[in-house]
């Protein structure tokens, strides 16, 4: 039995602008060859986001965040994502409310592979906003696309981000309250644990992680990945759901 069993269309749920390809892209890729259609709802563009050394340094602050939007554009088209939505802005939004961008909250490395909340935050982050909003804003976008299934983080977000961890508890909720199933993805094989290993998927992903261009560099051999903080990364083409 699969989690995917009579599932047409998926609800990804992500953070910022690129993790939607870094940590689901080839689960995308592969679902939508399968005919599964993909949504994607981002709740931040990505305002606080390092940016790579070199002809795009100039958009660090000022300009980045419009930048990312179309970088995000261009990754969804190669990845062929349905649908994609801001979290705060319809139909993304609870009905009667004012539009709302939710900001990037930032984050601050704790360890090599483990963040935590910056020290500095804004009353128009996505972490500052009470729960209830940002979960009314997403019951509104499932009751409008009617997804079978949602996909967000786990509890830890992924790497612990705060924004990620957010949007782990504001899936769960909003799954909850508008009666869909909610799958958190998972980076290992375990107990629970659906595993998919999807080689076949690098060449699409790589190319998406392409135009991430302002936080991420692909390297010449197609496998790997370097970020703006210079971390050097493999391309995830394995990823499990967890109901």
């Amino acid at each position: 039995m699969s989690i995917l069993d009579g599932v047409h269309r998926i609800l990804f749920c992500h953070a910022h602008p690129d993790d939607e390809t870094l940590a689901t892209g080839a689960l995308i890729a592969h679902l939508v060859g399968r005919g599964i259609a993909c949504d994607l709802v981002t709740a931040s563009r990505g305002e606080m986001g390092e940016v790579v050394p070199g002809p795009l340094a100039h958009l660090a602050g000022d300009g980045l965040e419009e930048h990312r939007t179309g970088e995000l554009a261009g990754a969804l088209d190669v990845l062929g994502v349905d649908r994609h939505a801001w979290l705060g802005t319809a139909p993304a939004r609870a009905e009667g409310l004012p539009a709302r961008r939710y900001r990037d909250s930032g984050m601050e490395w704790i360890r090599p592979g483990l963040a935590g909340p910056a020290d500095a935050n804004d009353e128009r982050s996505f972490t500052w906003a009470p729960l209830a909003e940002p979960v009314a804003d997403l019951v509104a976008l499932v009751r409008a696309w009617q997804p079978d299934l949602m996909v967000s983080y786990d509890a830890g977000g992924g790497y612990g981000h705060p924004d990620h961890v957010r949007m782990h508890e504001v899936a769960r909720a909003a799954a909850e309250r508008a009666q869909v199933p909610c799958a958190e993805i998972r980076h290992e094989p375990g107990e629970g644990v659906e595993w998919f290993d999807l080689p076949e998927t690098l060449p699409v992903v790589a190319e998406a992680l392409r135009h991430h261009a302002t936080q991420l560099t692909v390297q010449p051999n197609g496998t790997e990945v370097v970020h703006s903080g210079g971390q050097r990364e493999e391309i995830v083409t394995a990823v499990g759901l967890a109901g």
